[in-house]
């Protein structure tokens, strides 16, 4: 056992293994794979965020703000976990393809991967067709004409704020979200050394 950990008493200890088994209940390890295969399977990591910051922290942030949200692996893996409860993971998903599309650099994978993302998630009748208007579809479908890393900017600005301002409120008040926040509060709570009182 490390040093750290031996310093927390048994019952922190606890807690935080049943704080780790109850977000994975949460995120049921999800899988967002699909067929533009931009998107892979998000892998829970228990130690730290990207960020740096420790879980506990990571996930009170994500209430902070949606970018927060969306910088965090694991919330990304609870948000898509979330939406998938209410049927509507398709505009994070076509926001994380976009992340992806935005990476290559071969014009060849390029064109064939906007023309996936179009065929999945933008044109009418599409799969996981996601909820835009139609000048943004026109706009877009004139962008693989001849296709750009930033051909999908507007569309997947559009589904950022409808995410941000629909299903993002809903993911805070979620009961699934405020228990996890709840566990999160008390381990950070419980690991922080107390202060020393003043008389």
């Amino acid at each position: 056992m490390c040093r750290t950990l031996a310093a927390f008493p048994t019952n922190c200890l606890e807690r935080a293994k049943e704080f780790k088994t109850r977000l994975g209940i949460f995120l049921h390890k999800s899988e967002l794979g699909s067929g533009t295969g931009s998107v892979g399977k998000f892998e829970w990591d228990s130690k730290h965020s990207k960020e740096g910051r420790n879980f506990s922290e990571d996930v009170l942030g994500w209430r902070e703000s949606f970018d927060l949200l969306l910088s965090s692996k694991n919330g990304v893996a609870a948000f898509h976990a979330f939406l998938k409860t209410e049927f509507s993971e398709e505009n994070l998903e076509f926001w994380l393809a976009c992340e992806e599309f935005r990476k290559l650099r071969s014009a060849t994978k390029l064109a064939s991967r906007a023309h996936r993302i179009f065929e999945e998630f933008i044109c009418s009748e599409a799969p996981k067709e996601v909820n835009i208007d139609h000048e943004t579809r026109e706009l877009t479908r004139t962008n693989l004409q001849t296709p750009t890393a930033m051909c999908f900017d507007v569309a997947q600005g559009k589904t950022r704020t409808l995410m941000e301002k629909d299903s993002y409120p809903r993911f805070l008040k979620s009961p699934a979200y405020r228990d996890l926040a709840a566990e999160a509060a008390a381990a950070s709570a419980s690991a922080s050394p107390s202060e020393p009182s003043h008389t």
